[in-house]
């Protein structure tokens, strides 16, 4: 054990730790940030609100979180939720409470995730994590993960008029719970995972959050998929998959209305170059880099795929 190494416990985060685990991770994203050049806070909005992180994370894979809690006061150190899925385990948001930054607490959170993915028996875990971020990169990296792609983080400002670019000639529709199968099956083919829970959940959102496409060839075949969120802690579109880089354009721009008049993160493949080229049309401007990761098993992408950070995909 390194010598600034503590032990401390493990545990499930539960209801009562909502504002504690806010707190934690709006203070470990901003903290970090701020001190590598940022410039900004990363999480603007108040604390509360990013009780949407806790809700769907816990909705979607109820009781699948870890935190470190400090032996002596009782804080909690960090936290991470994880997502077993029918074929995989995707690892989320890992944030540690900046006054524990270099004492193991990240290390113990991924330890207890690898070993729960190990012993389930699980052939992949997955995550998409900052490329900037080199702590948290080599945390990953000696846990076994390798890198996949990689992904420009772009942000888009959608005029309060609505999205730029002329509408892509594509079949566009909302997405309805018959359509799960079909949704499942194509990212399988697509990305080599199904998460029906997460497809239900996005589909049916009772807090009216997040909102899900499809895009059909024409014969009526579901071709792609995306969701998109609005919330206060976080607009975003993603998850999102699709045959060809055309359907999710048009997946995209379905979903852009939404954010009229305010900003929107997309995680785009970077060797997509008509994707990429088209979202610069746009408007979008780069922000970030982020990395797709895997330890174990990977399929290999066969179409478009786009992550989330809500709900946490890999």
């Amino acid at each position: 054990m390194n010598a600034r190494e503590l032990p401390f416990p493990l545990r499930k985060l539960e209801p009562t730790d909502v504002f504690a685990y806010c707190d934690m991770l709006k203070r470990s994203f901003n903290t970090w940030y701020w001190n590598h050049g940022w410039g900004q806070d990363y999480f603007q909005c108040a604390t509360e609100e990013l009780a949407v992180f806790f809700d769907i994370y816990n909705a979607i894979s109820p009781g699948h979180s870890v935190a470190a809690i400090d032996p002596e006061s009782g804080r909690l150190m960090g936290a991470c939720f994880y997502h077993p899925r029918e074929h995989h385990v995707s690892l989320g948001i890992m944030s540690v409470d900046p006054d524990y930054f270099g004492r193991g607490v990240g290390k113990s959170l991924v330890r207890h995730i690898t070993d729960f993915a190990d012993t389930e028996g699980y052939r992949s875990l997955r995550l998409v994590g900052s490329a900037i971020n080199m702590d948290s990169f080599s945390l990953y990296n000696r846990a076994g993960f390798a890198p996949r792609q990689s992904y420009h983080d772009m942000v888009i400002t959608v005029p309060s008029t609505g999205p730029h670019g002329s509408l892509p000639k594509e079949k566009v529709r909302y997405a309805t719970p018959a359509d799960i199968p079909a949704i499942a099956a194509l990212e399988m083919e697509i990305s080599g995972i199904s998460r029906e829970g997460d497809y239900r959940y996005c589909i049916g959102d009772p807090g009216g959050r997040l909102h899900a496409s499809v895009v059909e060839n024409a014969d009526g075949a579901i071709e792609g998929f995306a969701v998109s969120i609005l919330h206060p802690a976080l607009n975003m579109i993603g998850p999102a998959f699709a045959r060809t880089e055309a359907q999710m354009l048009a997946l995209i721009h379905n979903e852009l209305p939404r954010f009229a008049g305010s900003g929107v993160l997309l995680v785009i493949p970077m060797d997509k170059r008509e994707l990429v080229l088209t979202l610069y049309d746009w408007g979008a401007r780069n922000v970030e880099t982020h990395l797709f990761q895997v330890r174990g098993h990977f399929h290999g992408f066969h179409g478009v795929n786009l992550p989330s950070f809500l709900p946490e995909t890999g």
